[in-house]
């Protein structure tokens, strides 16, 4: 069975190089989701075309701008231009759904007083436990970022394939766990050989290799100090519009 995906957003928070935020957008058999769903994301789905009526499910790694902040603005549009008529599933860390209504009615002042037309479903997932939702196995792992965030790394299982996307943060010994057996594993590499505080860096990623037991990776969230240097290393990098099917 066939799973495709396409790496629509894959920039750092600033937008390095000119990326889009993370939005990492998978297609299963019958189900549409993304992961993450950063504040440029449908701008980034417009550029490819891609209608956001589409997705079924967005599963958000944490609560920070560049992986959430898109939210908002497909909502807004699902109301009011796109005219959604098709349920959609937002599923992440505790007080999601308040966090995101939060982060609504700033950028939209007014918008808590608009009710969609669709079903529309928030589900807060249990960390180190699989979370069912719709037909998706979702297992968290908890994650060393910010810690007001609630991060946390994703492994999904779609179809007959898994995906896992380590989400922003640190080493821990809870990430080569949510990568064994999985067919991709998506590793943030926001720095190249600089040390900073929640982040992997690329030696990092080089020293602890052969502790993540996936078949295939693929780096992105690159800042300025790695994206110049993607073309050095040996390992894939994400590309704006990247697509492979696994």
């Amino acid at each position: 069975m066939t799973v495709k995906v396409n790496f629509v957003g894959t920039g750092d928070a600033f937008g390095t190089g000119g990326r889009f935020n993370t939005c990492i957008l998978v297609d299963g058999e019958n189900l549409r989701f993304a992961i993450d769903f950063g504040a440029s994301s449908l701008v980034a789905l417009n550029a490819q075309g891609i209608p956001h009526n589409s997705i079924d499910a967005i599963l958000l790694t944490h609560i920070h701008g560049d992986h959430s902040a898109g939210i908002p603005f497909m909502l807004m549009d699902a109301m009011l231009g796109a005219r959604r008529d098709r349920p959609l599933t937002i599923a992440g860390p505790k007080n999601v759904k308040a966090r995101i209504e939060e982060c609504a009615e700033v950028l939209f002042p007014g918008s808590s007083g608009m009710a969609p037309k669709f079903p529309l479903h928030y589900v807060e997932l249990e960390v180190g436990r699989p979370n069912d939702i719709l037909g998706l196995c979702v297992t968290p792992y908890a994650a060393k970022h910010t810690w007001q965030t609630d991060p946390t790394a994703l492994r999904v299982g779609v179809d007959d394939k898994v995906v896992t996307y380590s989400g922003d943060g640190d080493w821990t010994p809870d990430l080569p766990k949510a990568t064994q057996g999985a067919d991709l594993f998506i590793a943030e590499c926001n720095f190249h050989s600089k040390p900073v505080k929640w982040h992997l860096n690329y030696g990092t990623i080089q020293e602890r290799k052969a502790e993540f037991g996936a078949k295939r990776m693929i780096l992105t969230h690159m800042g300025p100090e790695m994206l110049p240097l993607a073309d050095e290393v040996p390992e894939e990098c994400a590309e704006v519009g990247l697509v492979i099917t696994l």
